[in-house]
C-alpha cells in the first residue's frame, strides 16, 4: 500500500513502568481504511498502546508520527472518567465531542440529536448522567466518540456494561462505520468483530499480527 495511505506510524515503541516492561519493540503502521481488531491477555499492554497512539501516554522509547498531519480522532476509553455526580446531561456529554470545532450552535444541536438517536438515548437526552445505568453511560460516551465523524475511531472494550440488545447494535454500527472510518478496536469478544476487521493484532507486551480469526492461542498466528 502506498505510503500516502499511512495515517499513523509507530517505530520501536517501548514502555516501562516501575521496572516492568509493558510494551517492547512495537512497530506498525495504521493505514487509511484499516479496521484493526486488537486482543491479548489482561495486562498485556493493549490500553497502554492505545493511549500512546492517542498521545495520552509518552513511550519510554520510540516515535509515533503522523506522516500527513494530525488525524481527527474519536475515543471511547475502557473505563469512563466522568464523575457521575457531575451536573451534566446526556446531551451535553455527547455534544462535548464537538468541542473546539467551532460549529454553529444549530449544527451542534442537529448533530447531537442525530447521534443520540444512533446510540439509542433520545429519550434520555435531558437526564443527568447520575441516573444512568452503566450501559447507558457507555452509550453516551460512544456518542461522544462518534459525533464528530472522526477519521480515526478508537474503541477500547466498547461492549463493556452494555446489554445484549445494544451489543448487537454496536456490531451493526461498527460495521457501517468501517466503510468510511479507520477503526482501532480492543475487545475480548472477537468472534463477531474478527469477521469485520481487516487486520488482527495480538498485544502481549510485544505485537503479533495474526492471520487466524480465532485469537485464542498464539500458535494459531503467523508473525508478520
Amino acid at each position: 500500500m502506498d505510503s500516502k495511505d499511512i495515517l499513523i506510524s509507530l517505530r520501536d515503541i517501548s514502555l516501562r513502568r516501575d521496572g516492568r516492561t509493558i510494551l517492547e519493540g512495537i512497530d506498525f503502521d495504521i493505514r487509511r481504511g484499516d479496521f484493526v481488531a486488537i486482543t491479548g491477555p489482561n495486562g498485556g499492554g493493549k490500553t497502554s498502546l492505545l493511549r500512546i497512539i492517542l498521545g495520552l501516554l509518552r513511550p519510554s522509547t520510540g516515535q509515533v508520527t503522523f506522516p500527513h498531519g494530525r488525524v481527527s480522532t474519536g475515543y471511547l476509553p475502557q473505563k469512563n472518567m466522568i464523575d457521575s455526580r457531575f451536573p451534566i446531561t446526556v446531551a451535553e456529554v455527547v455534544r462535548s465531542g464537538l468541542l473546539g470545532m467551532g460549529l454553529p450552535r444549530a449544527e451542534e444541536e442537529r448533530l447531537t440529536s442525530v447521534t443520540l438517536g444512533t446510540v439509542g438515548l433520545t429519550d434520555h437526552a435531558d437526564k443527568s448522567i447520575g441516573v444512568l445505568s452503566g450501559g447507558q453511560l457507555q452509550r453516551a460516551l460512544m456518542g461522544r466518540a462518534l459525533i464528530s465523524s472522526p477519521e480515526l475511531l478508537v474503541l477500547d472494550e466498547p461492549l463493556s456494561y452494555v446489554d445484549k440488545q445494544f451489543e448487537h447494535r454496536i456490531y451493526s454500527l461498527v460495521e457501517e462505520l468501517a466503510r468510511h472510518t479507520t477503526i482501532l478496536l480492543v475487545s475480548h469478544e472477537m468472534s463477531t468483530i474478527s469477521g469485520m476487521a481487516t487486520r488482527h493484532l495480538i498485544i502481549d507486551h510485544t505485537l503479533t499480527e495474526c492471520h487466524s480469526h480465532h485469537h485464542r492461542i498464539h500458535c494459531e498466528c503467523d508473525e508478520g
